[in-house]
């Protein structure tokens, strides 16, 4: 049987989960409104694909204008932040034990 979800509200929101890994979508929100802070994932990489809209991904090493339908994958402990125009939807792969317990931030 066939199970479809939709985000159609702000922030980040886990869809689906499959094993080891969960599938997001991350649309618009403050959080995602600006570089404010960074994260890091020590257990997982985090995986992005833009769908609609526009995004940028940052790390402390660089940033790259998304592309729609491109696959961005940020490897496991790579400071990094994504942001997002008011239109955008971004699907978001990782592990699905990604929490605040093995995820470090720091604001800039």
């Amino acid at each position: 049987m066939i199970r479809v979800s939709q985000h159609t509200t702000e922030g980040f929101r886990v869809m689906a989960e499959y094993g080891q890994w969960k599938v997001g979508m991350l649309r618009y929100c403050s959080r995602f409104s600006r570089l404010g802070e960074m994260e890091r994932h020590m257990l997982t990489d985090e995986v992005f694909i833009l769908v609609s809209g526009s995004a940028t991904l940052c790390t402390d090493k660089e940033t790259v204008t998304m592309v729609q339908g491109c696959v961005y994958t940020v490897p496991a402990g790579v400071w990094h932040h994504i942001v997002v125009s008011e239109d955008a939807n971004v699907i978001v792969v990782e592990n699905r034990d990604t929490a605040p317990e093995n995820t470090q931030k720091k604001t800039l």
